[in-house]
């Protein structure tokens, strides 16, 4: 194998060049989709409880038959753990909401009581991603060797609110500077056994990949609002509001067209996020996977951009289908059941359009719970699965034979992390 020269603060070290096919996915899909499949229906069952079951089933369906080397991670978190994890969590925010109700409930504060309860719920949003993440990596082991996260998770937290208020005045033209930051923080507290971590990823290079997709979708935005603005009428606009649907006819054609224009540019970043979503994932993934270093381990990624369309592509027509069967299921579930109602229910009896309304009224829960169930299960089963498999392999490593050398550091650490990312509804894998 061809061995490079790399320059270290020691001096010269050897690096081994970057070897491929090192990662292998080997699962069974279908086994996967049976995962799901029954995890929908147990969720369904017990109103949305089974997920700390499920969740944990996925991460070791996906952690074990992930493969580097010829040897699997391993997950070794607990349903228990996720579920008492959400108990606490569950303990801390519902006083903290009360709190806040009660503020509300106060004249002259109900508005302050809004921005601070926004703000914290955001904070602690930051906290509970880094502490849930620290839970993971904690229950990940590779060749008998733990990962863990050290850090604070407070720190992080007031760093990351930071950030993503300079992003979001930006208009996101910050986000290669904040996703760096935040990627150094957490990998410089990220470990594999005593091996540390950083990241090398270049917030440079990351703004000149995406400032063109940057353009194309706040561009037309800025430039519309620009436009419309100084071509309505604000006033005849607020007139014409107030005077009713006929009003409208008398406007000028200026205003009308100013109108439309600002209607159009502020669905255009809509539109233009959702067709251009995959290439945004596949660079963000690229450049992320490229800039992870454990030691002199380093990570490349050899994934592409049309690999990521056609999952997504796939995704959407297993949604058709799906949408297509399931409508005509629950369809023909409703003609059965009104049927059936009938027989005990008269058309003629009083109460004949109240036991109507209820009977379409569970239908439609019922079928709104059905297409979620189904379109997660999906989602799941096509779009993460197949992300993960494409990015898992599509790695090249270098120096991989470092990891001989790493001994067992770290402790397995809380879930409330978990619990209180759940809990906001920020959880992932």
């Amino acid at each position: 194998m061809t061995t490079l020269e790399a320059t270290g603060a020691g001096g010269s070290v050897p690096a081994v060049a970057p070897r491929s096919g090192v990662v292998h996915f080997i699962g069974d899909v279908r086994a996967y989709w049976r995962l799901l499949i029954r995890g929908a229906a147990l969720l369904m069952v017990t109103l949305g409880i089974y997920r700390f079951w499920l969740n944990t089933d996925i991460r070791r369906f996906l952690w074990s038959n992930t493969e580097v080397t010829g040897h699997t991670l391993e997950y070794t978190g607990t349903a228990r753990e996720l579920l008492l994890g959400f108990l606490i969590a569950i303990a801390i925010l519902v006083p903290l909401n009360v709190a806040f109700f009660i503020l509300m409930l106060v004249v002259g504060l109900a508005e302050f009581a809004g921005v601070l309860s926004f703000a914290l719920l955001t904070l602690f949003g930051h906290f509970a991603i880094y502490r849930a993440r620290r839970y993971r990596l904690t229950r990940t082991i590779y060749r008998g060797v733990r990962c863990h996260q050290t850090g604070s998770a407070a720190r992080y937290a007031i760093y990351a609110m930071f950030w993503w208020t300079l992003n979001i005045l930006s208009l996101g033209l910050m986000y290669p500077l904040m996703a760096a930051a935040l990627e150094r923080f957490k990998m410089r507290n990220t470990y594999f056994g005593n091996l540390g971590g950083r990241f090398e990823g270049s917030a440079g290079s990351l703004f000149v990949r995406g400032f063109l997709m940057w353009l194309v979708v706040i561009a037309p935005l800025v430039a519309g609002v620009m436009l419309s603005f100084t071509v309505i009428d604000w006033y005849a606009w607020l007139a014409a509001a107030k005077g009713g649907a006929d009003a409208f006819e008398n406007l000028d054609v200026h205003t009308l067209a100013g109108v439309v224009v600002l209607v159009a540019a502020l669905f255009w970043p809509v539109i233009a996020a959702l067709v251009l979503y995959p290439v945004f994932q596949a660079m963000i993934w690229r450049w992320w996977v490229s800039g992870l270093r454990f030691g002199e381990v380093s990570i490349t990624s050899r994934l592409r951009t049309g690999q990521v369309y056609r999952i997504y592509l796939r995704f959407f027509g297993y949604v058709f289908a799906f949408s297509i069967v399931a409508g005509i299921m629950l369809s023909m579930l409703y003609g059965i059941v009104t049927g059936i109602s009938t027989l005990f229910v008269k058309p003629t009896d009083s109460n004949a359009d109240e036991v109507a309304s209820i009977i379409g009224g569970v239908v439609a829960l019922g079928s709104y719970v059905v297409m979620a169930l189904g379109f997660s299960t999906i989602y799941q089963a096509v779009v993460r699965l197949g992300l993960w498999r494409l990015i898992s392999e599509s790695l090249d490593i270098s120096n991989i034979s470092a990891l001989d050398h790493v001994s067992a550091a770290g402790i397995p650490s809380s879930a409330v992390g978990e619990g209180l990312a759940d809990a906001l509804n920020m959880g992932g894998l």
